[in-house]
């Protein structure tokens, strides 16, 4: 697994403590590119902590559980992705422009009492060790029907695509683009995060996307949210 000029060929090069940059609604997989701005004092401080350090971050959604220690920090769902700080950007007024590029998911282990301003997390990156194979899985991926649902989405919602790039993607890129690019809510998106493979991830996407437009034909049409 390569992400910007560093290689992951296995667990053991990754990390076993990462920043985390809790942020609901973000999708981060691997091999993806997840572009960010950055404004807050405490995540400049962790991007210029990563910047000097090994580049990578932590995505991980807030739970929406409240922490009963700490009413000012959720506690963070179980699962993220880290992602590698490949580009780079100051804006001239306190900001930067960031892109993390995923390299694989991991289990949040446990958050750690840290002395900085940003959380940081122990992690535990075994249990999706096949994240750095690229390709993984794409054979078991029912790309017609995954096709077929993106069609019925589109055409619910008055849309168009670019079908000449849609069936040119490799399979991993197009199902974890569509599975970022879609529009749906915080549980969603962690479903989506959290599927075990490229299979059940795609077909996670299609019920997902089945469910919502029934909805919105029992609702006379209403588009997608």
């Amino acid at each position: 697994m390569q992400a910007g000029n560093a290689i992951y060929e296995t667990i053991a090069d990754l990390p076993p403590v990462l920043p985390v940059f809790p942020l609901s609604g973000a999708l981060l997989l691997p091999r993806t590119q997840l572009p960010l701005n950055i404004f807050e004092p405490r995540y400049i401080d962790m991007i210029d902590s990563a910047l000097a350090g090994n580049r990578l971050i932590g995505m991980v959604q807030p739970s929406g559980r409240q922490n009963t220690k700490d009413t000012d920090q959720p506690l963070l769902e179980g699962v993220g992705c880290a992602g590698r700080l490949t580009g780079f950007q100051e804006t001239g007024d306190g900001r930067y422009l960031i892109t993390l590029q995923g390299v694989t998911r991991f289990r949040v282990a446990q958050e750690l009492t840290a002395l900085t301003r940003f959380r940081q997390a122990e992690v535990d990156f075994a249990p999706f060790a096949a994240d750095l194979r690229c390709g993984q899985g794409e054979d078991d991926v029912d790309r017609n029907g995954l096709l077929t649902t993106l069609r019925a989405y589109l055409d619910a919602n008055n849309l168009e695509a670019d079908w000449d790039s849609v069936k040119e993607a490799e399979t991993e890129v197009l199902v974890n683009a569509l599975c970022m690019m879609c529009p749906y809510g915080p549980q969603e998106k962690q479903a989506l995060l959290e599927a075990q493979d490229l299979k059940t991830r795609a077909e996670t996407l299609i019920a997902i996307t089945e469910m919502d437009l029934a909805r919105n034909d029992n609702d006379g049409g209403a588009t997608l949210q």
